[in-house]
C-alpha cells in the first residue's frame, strides 16, 4: 500500500502539541495592518487551539502528525 500524502497547506497551518491539542495563529494579522488598531493586532498576535470538532478534519489532512 502506498504512503499517504499530507495535505502541505494543513502542515503549514496547524501543529499538533504532544497534549494532542492543535494550535494554528490567527489570520488577518500582517496584511494591511496599518488600518487595524494596536489592540486588533495584539490580539490577531496570540496563537490559538482548533476546537475539538475539527480536531478529525485536521488530522485527517495530517496523517503522519497524530
Amino acid at each position: 500500500m502506498p504512503k499517504m500524502k499530507t495535505k502541505k497547506s494543513a502542515a503549514k497551518r496547524f501543529r499538533v502539541k504532544p497534549s494532542g491539542k492543535i494550535k494554528f495563529d490567527r489570520v488577518n494579522h500582517e496584511h494591511l495592518a496599518t488600518k487595524k488598531s494596536k489592540a486588533r493586532k495584539n490580539r490577531l498576535k496570540k496563537a490559538k487551539y482548533a476546537v475539538t470538532a475539527d480536531r478529525g478534519l485536521i488530522l485527517a489532512c495530517l496523517p503522519y502528525d497524530n
